[in-house]
């Protein structure tokens, strides 16, 4: 028994010397953001008269920590969806007790699975309700994010899907 125990602390110490020990990526909101949790944002969206975007992360995504490195920093990104949404960052796998517009008590990792956050990151655009307008997931680029911010401030969801707005982008 004590062999064995040896054994393992030997592999482990010359994985830990090695440097191929897997450190899972944070998956926190972008930094310079006004994220905030879902509660808080659709008060502010409501007050504000702003669509917002809920963005579904969780701890140890890659692509929600490569979304973040090099969408969020764009600067243009950045002045659009601080200056023009509601910001939400939810954790797709919390147990943090949430309240939804129709009073419903809930928690984050449960809207996840009502919202098909099944995979991270996930974007949600809704209304300033709460009314969901598009969900989109996955890695997306600066330009994907600029046609999303043109789909919905524009109000284009009232007439026309978003696959059909982008397939018609000049």
């Amino acid at each position: 028994m004590r062999l064995r125990s040896h054994l393992r602390a030997l592999v482990f110490g010359c994985v830990l010397a090695s440097g191929s020990v897997y450190t899972p990526a944070w998956a926190e909101p972008p930094e310079g953001y006004p994220f905030v949790d879902y509660n808080t944002g659709l008060a502010q969206a409501k007050q504000a008269a702003k669509p917002i975007l809920l963005y579904f992360g969780r701890y140890g995504c890659g692509w929600c920590a490569y979304t973040n490195r090099e969408t969020f920093s764009n600067a243009e990104i950045k002045r659009l969806y601080t200056e023009n949404y509601a910001l939400i960052y939810v954790d797709a796998e919390g147990g943090k007790r949430i309240t939804l517009p129709s009073g419903e008590r809930i928690t984050e990792a449960d809207l996840g699975a009502r919202l098909g956050a099944f995979a991270t990151p996930l974007f949600v655009f809704m209304t300033p309700e709460g009314r969901v307008i598009a969900k989109i997931p996955g890695y997306k680029t600066v330009d994907d994010f600029k046609d999303f911010d043109r789909y919905v401030r524009g109000k284009h969801y009232e007439h026309q899907g978003l696959l059909e707005f982008l397939k018609a982008k000049p």
